[in-house]
């Protein structure tokens, strides 16, 4: 604090404040307005009821005062200095010495207790680091210019000082050399550099871009793409990083080819092209012939120390049968499927599921071989081969979703009143309930008692069984040809976005793989792994796959493969036995 005492600026006081932890994350502003109040509260007795000036070098500090409608410990800071009279005056820096000085702690060249001095080394070694590996790479870069055949004879000609050459000197010359004679008037030399002058679509904008030579254009993709500097970035946002940089014939053609085959990205992204193979149908011509089972959950147990949901599903009528279950143990489904559904509806040729621990243990296989009945599956990770059952676990949660709510401890009790109405109610596929094709007759509802339906007129047993039997052949018969129809139908439209004519045995692809590690988050994992050899073509559809010399063959689903882009040491060190690259 100061006054004029004549023509001179007398100090009356001087404060100090150190700030705290917390006060040193303060932004600039925000602590050059802390100075200004501590100073006000410690020189209040001299301030309050006079007029004064407040000189800072922050001209923020003139409108921030002003500031309308302030939140927060700004506020509270402005209502403080709402009770003082002063004007602020802002001056430059080189005016404002006397207090900025005062800020300033003044330590001898050896000071162990500031690191000022190690920063400046730090510094000045990044500088230098900096600066020899400009150098270096520009010592680099003008050597491979030299010995570039495309670009040395242009080099030598601007070296020369040469006016443009004739077509006659360059038309048997590569197209590369050609096109860099095309651009004769935007090339110049700078530093003994081959560049190119860049303007932008406006014209109001000109830079120079160092000409790459081939032998160079990996090392500027891997450092403007891969390494930190390219952060693995997209097409477009790599091409006009480096095109603020650097110039070369079909720049785009390299960057869009280089992201594309690069392993990192295709790995936690995926190829930009998907496979996807045509639709197989499979078709089944009397009821419980074969039939689907899976399980979902876990779901919150309920008051019957229910967690799951079984399901078993004809693949002729549609007809769901749902048992609701403790746990998904093999013992637990093997049992349900013998007593709830081989003993009531007879036991089917062919049972088909996912690739579940429970379907696959020895347990489940056991009861299948015991019972006489085969065991398909699909392949990992492809759910569509189980559709028809996984579209019917959609509608069945869908439905909880709606009568359960909030209320979640009951959700088994609502599952057969379900079941009634769905099989009650004409299916797409098969055009008839599900109830109609498995009895030949539709069931009684509930509202058909309020309603008043009328009953059918008595018959005796040996006609009801007659008609029965005449009535369910020309039933399966509609059954039949509903489902082909319908089938072709879905194949039409499934195979109108297949885009896949298969691999060849020893081809290179990735596999889609999202497996889940303990104690790793699935966000920042990659979900393709590669690259695999194709050892087997098993079908349209279905290939056997190895990774490196010593894997383990697996067998999967083409919709689950794509071609493998990467790069010939990727594709050595795969045919030499080697691991991932991704």
């Amino acid at each position: 604090m100061s006054q004029r005492n004549g023509d001179q600026e007398v100090v009356i006081a001087y404060f100090s404040k150190s700030l705290s932890k917390p006060e040193r994350n303060y932004c600039v502003t925000r602590r050059e307005l802390l100075a200004v109040v501590k100073s006000l509260q410690h020189f209040s007795k001299y301030l309050l009821g006079r007029k004064f000036h407040l000189r800072t070098d922050h001209a923020a500090l003139k409108w921030l005062l002003q500031f309308k409608n302030p939140e927060g410990q700004v506020a509270r800071w402005i209502e403080l200095l709402q009770e003082y009279d002063f004007e602020i005056e802002h001056r430059s820096g080189k005016s404002h010495g006397n207090a900025d000085a005062l800020s300033r702690r003044p330590c001898p060249e050896d000071c162990k207790h500031c690191t000022r001095q190690e920063s400046k080394e730090v510094v000045s070694v990044r500088m230098l680091r900096a600066d020899h590996l400009s150098n270096e790479w520009k010592d680099s870069l003008l050597h491979a210019q030299q010995e570039d055949p495309d670009i040395k004879p242009i080099l030598e000609w601007i070296k020369a000082s040469a006016p443009k050459p004739k077509w006659s000197d360059v038309s048997a010359m590569s197209s590369t050399t050609k096109s860099y004679w095309a651009q004769w008037d935007s090339l110049l030399l700078q530093d003994g550099v081959l560049c190119r002058k860049w303007e932008n679509v406006r014209g109001d904008s000109c830079h120079l871009q160092m000409v790459v030579p081939k032998v160079k254009v990996p090392d500027v993709l891997q450092l403007y793409h891969n390494d930190c500097s390219g952060g693995h970035l997209g097409v477009k946002r790599t091409l006009l990083k480096i095109r603020e940089r650097f110039y070369w014939v079909h720049c785009r053609n390299d960057v869009e080819d280089w992201c594309r085959k690069c392993t990192s990205c295709a790995a936690v992204k995926g190829p930009q092209t998907r496979s996807r193979g045509a639709l197989k149908l499979y078709n089944v011509g009397a009821p419980w012939e074969r039939i689907a089972i899976d399980v979902a959950g876990p779901f919150p147990e309920s008051e019957s120390g229910n967690k799951y949901f079984m399901v078993v599903m004809d693949y002729f009528t549609k007809w769901p049968e749902v048992f609701a279950i403790p746990n998904q143990e093999a013992s637990t489904v093997a049992d349900k499927l013998v007593h709830e559904v081989f003993c009531r509806f007879g036991v089917p040729l062919e049972i088909h599921s996912d690739q579940g621990r429970n379907f696959e243990s020895q347990i489940f296989q056991e009861t299948c071989r015991v019972m006489g009945t085969h065991k398909t599956r699909t392949t990992s990770y492809h759910p569509q081969s189980d559709g028809m059952v996984e579209r019917f676990n959609q509608t069945l949660e869908r439905y909880l979703a709606k009568v359960v709510d909030n209320r979640q401890r009951d959700w088994d009790k609502h599952i057969q009143p379900f079941l009634l109405s769905y099989r009650s109610s004409v299916h797409e596929s098969t055009a008839v309930t599900p109830a109609f094709a498995n009895f030949g007759r539709e069931l009684r509802l509930p509202a058909d008692l309020i309603t008043g339906i009328p009953p059918d007129a008595p018959r005796s047993i040996t006609d009801y069984a007659n008609d029965l039997r005449k009535k369910m052949n020309d039933v399966y018969e509609h059954v039949r040809q509903s489902g082909q129809q319908m089938s072709e139908k879905m194949k039409t439209r499934y195979d109108r976005k297949m885009n896949n004519k298969g691999f060849d045995e020893g081809s290179l692809v990735w596999l889609h793989n999202p497996v889940r590690s303990k104690g790793k988050s699935p966000k920042l994992q990659a979900k393709w792994d590669g690259p695999y050899r194709i050892v087997t073509r098993i079908n349209d559809v279905t290939y056997r796959i190895q990774k490196g010399a010593r894997g383990t063959p697996k067998i999967v689903h083409v919709d689950r493969l794509a071609r493998y882009y990467g790069t010939d040491n990727a594709r050595d060190e795969h045919v030499l036995g080697g691991g991932s690259v991704a």
